[in-house]
């Protein structure tokens, strides 16, 4: 156990590091740079150009000097400071902005997932001991419909049905009234509201994902020699479901956790932009567009640590819940 521990963990550190140069490298392959796009539209804008202040941003930024050197200013600073550097974009350290989302990414991501599998596991273990019956068709149904439904079209579906139908209103996370007052039981409601649409649109397609995939590996196991066996000897069906096959059919629900902890800090991105929510998500994609090298740098660079780590504890998970599973 000690020996599988501390291989993971020198294969995630040596990981973690090729996966930031690698996101550097491919940052700084388009054409350009932040200063020159900030330039150009300064131009278009009919703005004076500081060269000052141009001159200011390459020495604080290091532009003019070489690839290496900048990529270990930044990860260095990261390593031994924890100083994530400074946006060019927003002009304010990186911490501090993804700080700033991070709590409603958190809260939006873990009640998408909470969601996703109070719905998915009830009724793919359902699904999947009356098979062929009228609801497995009519679930088999709805996950198809899940599955190829684009995320941003039920965004806009869901508002538009929300606000017409209930009232709810669409996008953001707070109404006008309670946008910048203080927080009350009515804030706490309002809020609420504003959280179904995106729960719902982001849980959509794992709650469809999940139901299939756990439908189709416990429909394997129902036919196992051990299922028939503990059915000989007089176990209830419904205890003879839940103890054995249930649990191994888990285990593909299990191994998603390395995809679950970065999804709970990036969130759902195309989603929150459409329904114009502050999370982490879009602010990526600016840094992205606007080529922010230390912010859209250190997105991946903590976005990758989640996935490893979350690979990692997956891997735990299934041993634990599995003991056919060995560290070798």
């Amino acid at each position: 156990m000690t020996q599988y521990i501390a291989r993971r963990l020198t294969f995630m550190v040596v990981s973690l590091f090729a996966i930031s140069f690698v996101a550097f490298v491919i940052i700084e392959l388009p054409p350009g740079d932040y200063l020159t796009l900030y330039i150009n539209q300064l131009t278009i804008r009919g703005e004076r150009v500081d060269e000052a202040r141009i001159e200011s941003l390459k020495a604080e930024y290091g532009y003019g000097q070489p690839f290496m050197v900048r990529y270990y200013k930044w990860i260095s600073g990261i390593v031994l400071r924890g100083d994530f550097g400074r946006s060019l974009q927003w002009r304010e350290p990186v911490s501090v902005l993804i700080m700033r989302r991070l709590p409603v990414t958190v809260l939006i991501s873990t009640m998408t997932i909470i969601f996703t599998y109070l719905v998915a596991i009830p009724i793919g273990i359902y699904s999947a001991t009356h098979q062929y019956s009228i609801t497995d068709y009519i679930v088999m149904m709805f996950g198809f419909i899940g599955l190829a439904t684009p995320s941003f079209l039920l965004a806009m579906f869901l508002m538009y049905y929300l606000y017409t139908q209930f009232g709810v209103p669409p996008g953001g996370l707070f109404s006008d009234q309670y946008r910048d007052a203080a927080w009350s039981l009515g804030k706490v409601i309002d809020l609420g509201k504003h959280l179904i649409v995106p729960i719902m649109v982001t849980g959509m397609a794992g709650t469809a994902g999940g139901i299939r995939g756990l439908r189709a590996t416990l429909l394997d196991e129902l036919w196992m020699d051990y299922v028939e066996t503990a059915r000989v000897k007089g176990l209830s069906e419904t205890r003879l479901v839940l103890k054995y096959p249930v649990r191994v059919a888990l285990n593909p629900m299990f191994s998603t956790v390395g995809h679950v902890l970065p999804a709970i800090v990036s969130g759902a991105t195309i989603v929150d932009v459409v329904l114009n929510l502050p999370t982490v998500g879009p602010l990526l994609l600016g840094s992205l567009r606007s080529q922010d090298m230390y912010l859209a740098g250190s997105l991946v660079f903590i976005l990758t640590f989640l996935t490893l780590v979350g690979v990692f504890i997956s891997d735990i998970v299934l041993v634990i819940a599995d003991p056919r599973i060995r560290y070798e």
